[in-house]
């Protein structure tokens, strides 16, 4: 695999346009490996940058429009770089030529592709605050995966190892639902802390000012003086209800007492929606549709990706404008004014936009490489953002035996089939 993988630096021995032409596009399995694992890492890392500024109290529709920037930004560098490395041929034209050929039918597709992602992205941005960062990422990489993986299969002509891949895809299914009963053991947890601690706070269990109890006990905080910053000066430790309290009363959108019902609701949304956007983009890049005049060579990945972040930048930017003035789900009213003044967390948002973009264009990479269903390996994200969640967030600290045993078997199972998909790449002719 290592010598398949290196042979591409191995041709700086001859020409430098032989090299050109050779790094156009990512052709061995190992370099669509490498190219998913990057994307995992990335795709995994920008949405707890997004979660870590809401629990910041940062408006979503701000951190939405910065991401959007450099999102964008991300597809337009690869399309005028990579995009245009090697020379111009009448099969493989460079992302200049084919902006001018009569491509429509495939651009159509991957405009649609750039929607749903986008629509999906905004989604899971709010759900997020209602079932948490772990649970949504599971819920909704686990659709993608079940419903985006199966298309993708019969689109790429089943060049992937069928026996190996929906191996993969059913340790997805599994994933999901411990993801559900992860969240309701953690909501569970979440509420018989809450509960102690009113019960604690109105029976005055303990009569010693805020500052000693809190030495001793982190549950015993009055609610009315933690509203009034009494207990803002020591940080709560993660896990324990004052936790809880304080990131409700920094965070941007309030969720206590709202039905969870609502997140999960978003969450299967934003599923369904990031289950097409990757065999849209495949029918964009393959034709496997015939849509194409004859004659007409099919796009180059980085042509369809920079229609495909044009798209979903122009929709991301026209509803979070909207949410601006109208917000939806309890978020705060702002405007173009407050967003343009907000520099609290702005690079965060920006640096979230780049590894997204750069995480797309590498999973499509990889894809289009070795088979889009393959590469739905990164879909296994839930891996990274999970880490990001327990070590920024303090998620599922101090909770049961049964949660934490859930918690593994999500895990293990999400390990299991991003080996299994990957196992399962084949060769695009």
């Amino acid at each position: 695999m290592d010598q398949d993988f290196w042979s591409i630096i191995k041709l700086t021995e001859f020409s430098p346009e032989r090299v050109f032409l050779k790094m156009y596009l990512v052709e061995s399995k190992a370099g669509a490996i490498a190219c998913m694992l990057f994307s995992l890492l990335f795709l995994g890392t920008w949405p707890a940058l997004l979660t870590f500024l809401e629990r910041r109290g940062r408006l979503p529709q701000h951190t939405y429009l910065d991401y959007t920037i450099t999102n964008l930004l991300a597809a337009t560098f690869i399309a005028f770089t990579v995009g245009e490395i090697g020379r111009s041929t009448m099969d493989k034209p460079d992302f200049f030529t084919q902006l001018t050929q009569d491509n429509w039918p495939s651009v159509l597709f991957a405009i649609a592709g750039g929607v749903v992602l986008s629509l999906g992205n905004l989604s899971t941005q709010y759900a997020w605050a209602y079932v948490g960062l772990s649970v949504t990422e599971v819920i909704t990489a686990s659709i993608t995966v079940v419903i985006g993986t199966t298309l993708n299969y019969y689109l790429d002509d089943k060049i992937n190892k069928a026996e190996i891949l929906f191996p993969g895809v059913g340790c997805f299914l599994i994933a999901v639902c411990l993801g559900s009963a992860v969240h309701a053991s953690n909501a569970a947890d979440t509420k018989a802390k809450l509960d102690y601690f009113k019960n604690d706070s109105k029976n005055r269990v303990v009569t010693k000012g805020v500052a000693d109890a809190k030495q001793t006990n982190t549950n015993t905080v009055d609610m009315n003086d933690l509203e009034n910053g009494v207990a803002s000066e020591e940080k709560a430790k993660a896990g324990t209800a004052l936790f809880l309290i304080e990131v409700e009363n920094k965070r941007a959108m309030k969720v206590f007492g709202k039905s969870t019902y609502i997140g999960l609701a978003i969450t299967f949304f934003a599923g369904a929606c990031l289950s097409l956007f990757s065999p849209a983009f495949n029918l964009a890049t393959n034709d496997q549709w015939h849509v194409l005049k004859h004659g007409v060579p099919h796009l180059s990945v980085y042509t369809a990706f920079f229609y495909f972040s044009v798209s979903s930048s122009l929709v991301a930017t026209i509803l979070n404008f909207t949410f601006l003035y109208r917000p939806v789900l309890n978020a705060p009213k702002s405007s173009l004014k407050s967003y343009v003044n907000d520099w609290d967390g702005r690079g965060w948002a920006l640096l979230a936009g780049l590894l997204s973009g750069f995480g797309n264009g590498l999973q499509f990479m990889g894809g289009q490489a070795a088979g889009y269903a393959a590469a739905d390996a990164v879909q296994a994200l839930p891996l990274v953002s999970t880490f990001w969640g327990v070590i920024l967030f303090g998620e599922y600290r101090r909770s049961s035996g049964r949660m934490y045993t859930l918690l593994a078997g999500m895990l293990l199972m999400f390990i299991a089939a991003v080996a299994i998909l990957m196992a399962s790449a084949g060769h695009r002719k």
